[in-house]
């Protein structure tokens, strides 16, 4: 029974939540100063003012917006999320080819920075004050203060122009046929996006995994451990890493929206062709179809980062679960 309420409620604000994500995304993305047809038809067009009249009837940019949301809200709903201006195929289409490139980038730059942070956070938090706590946390507060473009270009200029360690940019090499790219060639170009991702989210899984390892040393039973006769290396094991996960793994399923912003700069720093690029792409040409499409579909993506995350509070912490069956 309490299962299935849960089920009930998370459905619920998902439902609730893709509604008030594409009323206003609708209503910013209608009230651009970008007009969709001029960005169609293109500014030096010939076409007659009857063409553009039947262009413009055709989708639906004469009609109320009430009707137009209505009618694009009902065509979601079967599965159909209209048609790209920019790429002129189906929004479907564009975001699926577009996410397998974007998921890569993402799944690389989340499986990383939670690794790395998670290991030199522990190491800060074990030895805090050391020379290595030190300069790892000047390091991550610098690099929290440093937008995600600005690193981006300055990875671009370092290890691609100067010392042509990686490509200037592109998912696959200029000029090679599809058939003949190799994953070799992907991995490739995959790496430098993926490191400046890495390293821009790196920062705070670093600098809170250290603090939460502080109070957990400074708390009682730590200290009764101690007392008990326990070693370092038992205490880390049974205390320190047990108490420590949970919050970890909150923070890094919850970072899936800060990692989907820094993938849209750091894809259109390196021209990567994925959901970045083509979200910005669909914002310069006034592209309302995809805007909504790439709207709805990263709202899905953060839910389900918040969703997994709630899941695993009852695994590693079934006091969870009891507390949910006490109320």
């Amino acid at each position: 029974m309490k299962s299935g309420r849960k089920i009930f409620s998370e459905i619920l604000r998902v439902i609730l939540l893709l509604i008030c994500v594409s009323l206003i995304a609708f209503i910013l993305v209608t009230k651009a100063p970008v007009d969709p047809l001029v960005s169609y038809i293109g500014t030096n067009s010939s076409l007659s003012q009857e063409a553009k009249d039947e262009i413009s009837e055709y989708w639906g940019l004469n009609d109320p917006l009430p009707q137009r949301f209505l009618t694009w809200a009902d065509h979601a709903l079967h599965g159909d999320m209209g048609q790209s201006i920019t790429y002129k195929r189906p929004v479907i289409d564009v975001i699926a080819e577009r996410m397998t490139y974007s998921f890569s980038l993402m799944f690389i730059a989340w499986l990383m920075s939670g690794i790395l942070g998670f290991c030199l956070g522990l190491v800060c938090g074990l030895k805090p004050g050391s020379i290595f706590d030190r300069v790892c946390k000047t390091f991550c507060l610098v690099l929290k203060s440093a937008p995600t473009f600005w690193l981006g270009l300055l990875f671009l200029s370092v290890f691609a122009v100067q010392l042509k360690w990686f490509p200037i940019g592109m998912s696959v090499p200029i000029g090679k046929l599809a058939e003949d790219v190799t994953l070799g060639d992907r991995l490739y170009h995959l790496a430098l996006p993926a490191i400046t991702l890495t390293v821009v989210s790196i920062s705070e899984v670093v600098l809170y995994t250290r603090q939460k390892i502080i109070e957990i040393r400074n708390s009682d039973f730590i200290l009764y451990a101690q007392a008990r006769g326990e070693r370092k290396g038992q205490i880390v094991r049974r205390h320190i890493l047990r108490n420590i996960a949970l919050p970890a793994v909150t923070l890094q399923f919850a970072s899936f929206s800060e990692l989907f912003g820094g993938m849209a700069l750091a894809e259109n720093i390196f021209a990567y062709p994925g959901l970045g690029t083509a979200t910005t792409a669909a914002a310069l040409n006034g592209d309302v179809p995809l805007l909504l499409g790439i709207a709805v579909f990263s709202a899905l993506f953060v839910f389900a980062g918040n969703l997994i995350a709630n899941i695993l509070y009852g695994v590693f912490d079934p006091r969870t679960k009891e507390a949910e069956y006490v109320k």
